[in-house]
């Protein structure tokens, strides 16, 4: 049992230098850090001019849409360029899996497209 433990020493090492390391990281910029804030340091600051608004302020349901969309045509030519890659290999039944997987995804278009969420007023 003791020859199993000792197999776990280096990676119990690695992980106690780890630690080490993190709370000096941690501690040693609380400790010299000077803290003499003045009004400039207090400042807000976006893009050089005073906040104007509150930041928790809803978005347009929009565009989370176009976010989604985004993904889904993303994933789908992550997707492609493997398959078009291996077509040769994977044959007719690789070929029609694809056309499905594309097909769902111009349904879901379609969808959104029907519910008006890619127009903007």
């Amino acid at each position: 049992m003791e020859a199993l433990l000792i197999n776990y020493l280096p990676i119990l090492i690695f992980l106690g230098i780890a630690m080490a390391i993190a709370t000096v990281m941690v501690v040693l910029p609380l400790l010299i850090a000077p803290r003499k804030p003045d009004a400039e340091k207090l400042s807000a600051y976006e893009c050089g001019f005073d906040t104007f608004g509150d930041a928790r302020g809803k978005f347009d349901i929009r565009f989370y849409l176009v976010a989604i969309l985004f993904i889904i045509f993303d994933l789908e030519v992550a997707f492609l360029f493997p398959w078009a890659i291996s077509l040769g290999t994977i044959g007719v039944y690789g070929f029609w899996s694809m056309m499905g997987f594309l097909g769902v995804l111009t349904i879901g278009f379609m969808y959104e497209w029907k519910k008006g969420a890619l127009e903007w007023e």
